[in-house]
């Protein structure tokens, strides 16, 4: 009988709501084969859909410095006991889009291992990007004893959690090819000028497109850079490039026209 495939994600606090999860869900049921099982891990599960099974956010069990920055607390999923929990599992990012199909990502290479997206601002290096990764659930918990052993420190050396993971795995973490995972700022806005011309472009093979920082999937479907924002058209953003408290470049940075494709994928 074949494997129920599992996928992970986790919602704390008021960053995002119960609809990012249920949207979350709908793109992955669409793209997996057989059977799934859909797992939360929050501190506040109304207004969940009911396919979504929901557990409360396993424990740091210490405290990471508030001048860190990064998302520490999924460093908790390393736990050896999550919950009962086992076998392979995929974990995915609230602010992703899926615009393929993901049954690779749990078919690709070797089950034992830690795969992740590799870091596209440092593509040179043999570095994790934890937005999207799979493991192998209560296999490497050494990774949360270690960090409890010494969290300040370790957490201020490496500032943010996947570089943890990067440097933290014993054997070090795998690559799924470079063309599954995809970065919308980095790899669908385009360049400068070609962000006032074209609206973001869906990548030639990708599976998932992740959203860092900002903008995020609703700002790109509207076509605004952040919530903050009012959409506005190009030559309205240009002339306001010397009215805000950025530096004209970074100012004129920040434009991209609605995204359709993120309109299609991304809902429930």
């Amino acid at each position: 009988m074949p494997e129920t495939k599992q996928v992970l994600c986790m919602k704390w606090g008021s960053a995002y709501p119960a609809d990012d999860v249920n949207r979350l869900y709908g793109m992955v049921r669409r793209n997996v084969t057989g059977e799934l099982r859909f797992i939360c891990f929050t501190d506040d599960r109304d207004g969940l859909r009911d396919e979504v099974e929901a557990f409360p956010i396993p424990e740091l069990g210490c405290e990471i410095p508030e001048d860190v920055p990064g998302k520490w607390p999924k460093q908790a999923l390393w736990s050896k006991d999550l919950f009962g929990l086992s076998g392979t599992a995929l974990f995915i990012d609230l602010d992703s889009v899926i615009v393929g199909d993901l049954d690779p990502f749990f078919e690709y290479g070797d089950p034992k291992a830690v795969y992740t997206a590799r870091n596209w601002v440092k593509p040179h290096q043999k570095a994790a990007q934890t937005s999207v990764f799979r493991f192998e659930i209560g296999s490497h918990g050494y990774m949360l004893d270690n960090l409890r052993a010494d969290a300040a420190a370790i957490s201020r050396e490496h500032q943010f959690e996947q570089n943890y993971v990067t440097h933290g795995i014993k054997g070090g973490v795998q690559f799924w090819p470079s063309q599954w995972t995809k970065h919308f700022r980095l790899h669908c806005m385009g360049p400068l000028p070609m962000r006032y011309l074209f609206p973001p472009r869906l990548p030639k093979d990708a599976k998932i497109v992740t959203f860092p920082g900002r903008p995020k999937p609703d700002d790109a479907i509207l076509g605004r850079w952040s919530p903050w924002q009012t959409p506005r058209g190009r030559f309205r953003h240009i002339m306001h490039m010397f009215s805000d408290d950025k530096s004209p470049i970074k100012h004129l940075k920040r434009f991209l026209l609605p995204t359709p494709w993120v309109e299609e994928h991304w809902r429930a």
